[in-house]
C-alpha cells in the first residue's frame, strides 16, 4: 500500500468497521412467511417435511418445549432456519439435551433455532443425499461459528 491509497481521513477510534466477511441475520416479516420454505428449500426433495422434522427435533431435545410460534430468519450467506419466538423476555433460554451424545445447555431462543435447524438439516441431507440441503446446513453452521453461543450449540449437535 502506498501512501497515494491510504485514505485521506481515516476512521475515528471510536467508530466501528464493520467486517465485509460477518454473516448477518434477518427476521423474515409476517407478509413473506407463506413464502419462506418453498423460496429457500424449494428445489430440495422432501422440503415440505423439513417444518415437521425441526418441531419433532426441539421436542425431543427439550423437555419444556409445547409447540408455540416460531420466526423465520434469512442469513446474509443466503442461509435460512427458524427458531422459537422470544417471549418477550430477551434473557428468555431453553435447556436442550442431546440423548444421543450427552451433551446439553441453556441456549437463548435463536440458539436453540439454530441447534435444532442443524440437526433436522444434517438428517433431512443425509435421507435424500442433496447438495443443496447440505449447503443449507453449512450457510447455518458458519453462521454458528461465529455466533455468541457457538460452543454450546456444537456441543448439543456434535
Amino acid at each position: 500500500m502506498t501512501n497515494s491509497t491510504l485514505p485521506l481521513f481515516p476512521p475515528a477510534a471510536d467508530v466501528p468497521v464493520t467486517d465485509p466477511n460477518r454473516i448477518t441475520i434477518a427476521l423474515v416479516a409476517d407478509e413473506n412467511r407463506p413464502d419462506f420454505w418453498p423460496q429457500h428449500f424449494g428445489s430440495i426433495p422432501q422440503w415440505i417435511t423439513l417444518e415437521p422434522h425441526i418441531f419433532a427435533w426441539m421436542d425431543r431435545l427439550c423437555a419444556d418445549y409445547s409447540g408455540g410460534i416460531w420466526c423465520f430468519y434469512t442469513l446474509s450467506n443466503d442461509g435460512a432456519f427458524m427458531a422459537p419466538e422470544p417471549d418477550g423476555d430477551d434473557d428468555e433460554k431453553w435447556t436442550l439435551f442431546n440423548p444421543m451424545n450427552g451433551n446439553g445447555g441453556k441456549l437463548s431462543t435463536e440458539s436453540a433455532g439454530i441447534a435444532v435447524c442443524l440437526m433436522a438439516y444434517s438428517h433431512h441431507a443425509m435421507r435424500t443425499e442433496c447438495d443443496v440441503m447440505t449447503e443449507h446446513y453449512y450457510r447455518l453452521r458458519d453462521y454458528a461459528l461465529n455466533h455468541a453461543e457457538c460452543n454450546t450449540i456444537m456441543h448439543i449437535i456434535d
